[in-house]
């Protein structure tokens, strides 16, 4: 009887150790409308745009990727009657508004490019998040290499 007993246990154990790894990689933030646009020979670097939609409160404070030297998080505003970029330290993502990382407003930035990027290409990016007790929290992406933005992607900031 006792062995009847440990085949449960392990069944029981088994099952328990499943549920939670398929419930811990709900990611935190929802990536949509991804894209980064392609770079030919000779470019050091090209933007990335996409839509992020955290579960919970976040603040987006950079990237990496494998594909770049450095890569970092930019604005896009007016001064003047000039159109001027910079980087950024932070952008808050508020739980459950999304924000849109577009051209002409906030986006990544790409630098020091080791290889051409071509339409149909994919790359790893890697979100460097900061929580609300300042833990750095990762998550990675998977994003598509593009001429232009993909159809129905945010023309407008979300707010």
């Amino acid at each position: 009887m006792s062995m009847m007993t440990s085949k449960q246990s392990l069944a029981a154990l088994m099952l328990a150790m499943v549920c939670s790894i398929s419930m811990a990689k709900e990611p935190l933030v929802e990536v949509t409308d991804a894209w980064v646009r392609q770079a030919v020979k000779g470019q050091s670097g090209t933007g990335g745009f996409m839509v992020l939609t955290s579960r919970v409160p976040l603040t987006l404070v950079g990237f990496r990727s494998p594909v770049s030297t450095s890569a970092e998080l930019h604005e896009m505003n007016m001064q003047g009657d000039v159109m001027r970029m910079r980087a950024i330290d932070a952008l808050p993502l508020p739980a459950g508004q999304p924000v849109a990382l577009q051209p002409g407003g906030h986006h990544l930035m790409l630098m020091g490019l080791k290889r051409p990027l071509s339409v149909g290409d994919h790359l790893l990016l890697t979100l460097k998040l900061r929580d609300e007790k300042g833990r750095l929290v990762q998550q990675r992406i998977r994003v598509p290499v593009l001429a232009t933005a993909p159809a129905g992607a945010a023309s407008q900031p979300h707010r």
